[in-house]
């Protein structure tokens, strides 16, 4: 019986070997019928965990892009989009097989080998096409060689310098590096230097054009360790024609505007006032629109707003120098008056003095023609004929002075200002209609100087 119980142990783990030998050869069977006999020869063995050459150095990873296309460059997100076709190029000597062309295989067998560890260092968001299946190559050589690609959408992030927006150039990167293999287990190279970028030649970008791209090779040096960094750069030049036409022209020609109301006259209140009123309402517009599309960031001043300002400047200028002139105008129209009532107030006086001499002469004649009447009737009249009116008497009592009038004292203190504010002037203004004559030509010489002074700082500088 115990010898009956340990044969039948036997039988019974020779039964289990025997099927599980019977289910490894029909997996490998099924696996046979989807693989080439080739690959199924390279797969067998092949362990996807274990990087080539794992106790032979590093393994040399070659790069390569193709640029489809840069959707968009956000100011405002400070990152581009663009969708490309990454191309990495390995050797693993575990994949050589005899022959003299290369295999072609489906996408979706990269699941079956190792491959590099790359990713996008500055990507926010990113995904692989998969339409109609994944958009992924793999091409293996005789000689071991790899070629894996892929179709990548990804936006990147760009640190912009918007200082001379929109007359700025800016400096993009695409950096790619790899997560887990540091430099002792993966090295990375651009396969043909600078040319191994290509497709920006043809690029049409709506607000950029592309004026320079170069490759370069670094390390990425972290806390875990040194790790292998490959870095696109290229170089966007902002088209200024755009800004020329949609905020540059309107601007300037906002501010011709406001120099119509030096050709208008001072008396016109309500003309010049809704002129200046209705330039800096559109001007103040005009620089709101301007801000929407860029970064609400204190720390950019950017060439636009500077031009804004500017534009700005002048316009309020000119409705200040409406308030001005026009000030002046009533301060010199009242001083006139003040001056003009003293010399009537003079003349008054002085008429009113003749007045009260003249009846003065009168009442004497007359009371002393009374007298001699009364005395000798007889008296000749060649007595009243002595005395008249243009030779009065020695004797004859001086006339009253007439009492001062009261003067306005509010004339009087604006016209003192005035008078005070014409010293400390450099140019004194005896008609308040120059202010308008000066303005017309200042106003436009002043635009033109820092017209010239902005654009060739910042096209220059």
């Amino acid at each position: 019986m115990a010898l009956f119980g340990s044969g039948g142990t036997v039988f019974t783990i020779l039964l289990i070997s025997r099927l599980l030998e019977n289910s490894l050869l029909n997996a490998e069977v099924k696996e046979g019928e989807i693989l080439p006999p080739t690959i199924h020869r390279l797969m067998k063995g092949y362990n996807k965990y274990l990087r080539p050459f794992f106790d032979n150095g590093p393994v040399t990873v070659g790069m390569s892009l193709d640029i489809a296309s840069i959707d968009t460059i956000s100011e405002i997100n400070m990152d581009y989009t663009a969708t490309i076709f990454l191309r990495q190029r390995w050797t693993d000597e575990r994949l050589v097989f005899e022959g003299n062309k290369s295999l072609s295989l489906d996408g979706r067998l990269v699941e079956l080998l190792w491959v590099p560890d790359t990713f996008i260092v500055d990507s926010k968001k990113s995904f692989l096409h998969d339409i109609t299946v994944e958009n992924r190559l793999i091409r293996i050589f005789p000689n071991g060689t790899v070629l894996y690609a892929l179709r990548i959408t990804t936006t990147v992030a760009c640190n912009m310098d918007l200082t001379k927006y929109p007359m700025d150039k800016q400096t993009c990167t695409l950096q790619l590096e790899s997560w887990g293999y540091n430099i002792n287990d993966v090295m990375f190279y651009w396969t043909r230097g600078n040319e191994s970028v290509s497709g920006l030649d043809t690029l049409q970008l709506a607000q950029y054009t592309v004026e320079d791209h170069y490759t370069s090779v670094s390390e990425a040096i972290y806390e875990t360790g040194h790790y292998p960094k490959l870095v696109f750069h290229f170089e966007l030049k902002r088209s200024i024609l755009y800004f020329i036409l949609e905020t540059y022209v309107p601007s300037s020609l906002l501010v011709v505007l406001s120099w119509v109301s030096f050709w208008i006259s001072l008396s016109s209140v309500p003309a010049r006032i809704c002129i200046g009123v209705t330039t800096v309402l559109t001007m103040t517009t005009l620089m709101m629109g301007a801000r929407t599309s860029l970064p609400n960031a204190n720390c950019f001043i950017k060439a636009i707003d500077v031009y804004l300002g500017i534009c700005f400047s002048f316009i309020f200028g000119a409705l200040i120098e409406y308030a001005v002139a026009h000030f002046c105008t009533l301060t010199h129209y009242d001083a006139h008056m003040l001056m003009y009532g003293h010399q009537m107030h003079d003349f008054d006086e002085e008429m009113n003095g003749i007045v009260t001499t003249i009846s003065r002469h009168h009442n004497m004649l007359k009371r002393r023609k009374e007298q001699t009447s009364a005395a000798s009737p007889s008296a000749p009249a060649s007595a009243e004929l002595a005395l008249s009116p243009s030779s009065p008497t020695g004797s004859e009592p001086k006339p009253e002075a007439a009492p001062p009038r009261r003067t306005n004292w509010c004339l009087t203190v604006l016209a003192t200002i005035r008078k005070f504010l014409s010293y400390l002037t450099c140019c004194r203004v005896d008609n308040p209609h120059h202010i308008d004559n000066y303005s017309r030509v200042t106003f436009p010489l002043s635009f033109v100087m820092v017209n010239l002074l902005y654009w060739t700082y910042y096209l220059y500088f």
